[in-house]
């Protein structure tokens, strides 16, 4: 029987780093409107490519003590995919700064954290997929984990149930990261050469929607990267999620509406609004169509079951 509801902490909301490329000054007013939000925890840093560079490490810096100065945890972001010595030389300077903790999301940042003695969030791009590989992080200094998106509720409660010392941050909305690639499929699509993509990324705000031949869509691209269409929606399952033991629930930034997004899930968390009250708006304001597939054990592309749409 799972642990009651009440003897657990509530869940805290994170804003995971932004996955997209955005102007420096859309970015800079996308944070002054999360000074006042509803959020605990926020992540800062160019994490998909390494030409996204319209803000560099003294920008990134900068703003994370302006939003640490409001109240904010807030936690620098590493890139991923890391093929340059410029990359390693961001990665040394987001280690070797000793106000603000990490998030690893290579195993050159775990190193380098761990020689830094800096404390350090186990991103998702890690892959761990069970108790034993998550102990290994907490040993080295992982204080918190991001699980892999696609872990369904019964492997997720296994591990949690086998593991102490740690805390689990679970993405909870917006498109998935789902893979990376030394090559990018955006200026592919624009018949680019990828050293000279000329910043196609700009022009789409939430990534590409990539379709199937009958014209329904089916992924997303950003870059490197390829995400999925859907936008993972775990908010109907918060009770679960908090009897489980889940600490942070993760909501991947997107340009409109983001304000809006964190109320109505710190609403639903803190017991204000039910799930079927929100659901309606929330459906609206996502970007592709709410899915939580994975999570029950199932494609990641399978939308919310009905269901869902009464549960608190």
């Amino acid at each position: 029987m799972s642990e009651p509801i009440q003897s657990r902490n509530p869940i805290r909301l994170s804003l995971g780093p932004i996955q997209f490329f955005w102007q420096k000054e859309t970015l800079l007013e996308f944070y002054v409107s999360m000074l006042d939000a509803p959020v605990d925890t926020i992540y800062l840093g160019e994490v998909v490519c390494s030409r996204r560079q319209k803000m560099r490490f003294a920008d990134w810096y900068g703003l994370a003590e302006n939003l640490a100065d409001s109240g904010k945890e807030v936690i620098l972001s590493s890139q991923v995919l890391l093929e340059s010595e410029t990359d390693l030389r961001r990665l040394r300077k987001i280690t070797g700064q000793d106000r603000f903790k990490v998030e690893a999301n290579d195993m050159g940042a775990v190193r380098l954290a761990r020689e830094h003695d800096i404390p350090f969030v186990a991103g998702a791009s890690l892959n761990i997929y069970n108790e034993t590989t998550l102990g290994v992080f907490r040993q080295l200094g992982a204080f918190r984990w991001v699980p892999p998106t696609e872990l369904s509720h019964d492997k997720l409660a296994t591990i949690l149930a086998a593991t102490e010392g740690i805390e689990t941050e679970l993405f909870g909305w917006g498109r998935m990261p789902l893979a990376y690639s030394s090559r990018c499929f955006t200026a592919r699509h624009y018949n680019l050469n990828k050293d000279h993509c000329e910043f196609r990324c700009l022009d789409h705000e939430d990534g590409l929607v990539l379709k199937t031949r009958e014209g329904k869509p089916f992924l997303t691209i950003n870059g490197i990267q390829t995400m999925s269409y859907g936008s993972q929606t775990l908010l109907p399952h918060h009770q679960e999620l908090q009897a489980m033991g889940v600490s942070l629930l993760r909501l991947s930034p997107q340009l409109h509406d983001m304000p809006e997004i964190i109320r109505l899930h710190r609403d639903v968390l803190d017991g204000k609004a039910t799930w079927a009250d929100v659901q309606p708006e929330l459906t609206r304001l996502a970007v592709g169509t709410p899915v939580d597939g994975y999570w029950r054990g199932l494609p990641g592309i399978e939308a919310l079951k009905e269901e869902s749409h009464a549960l608190a």
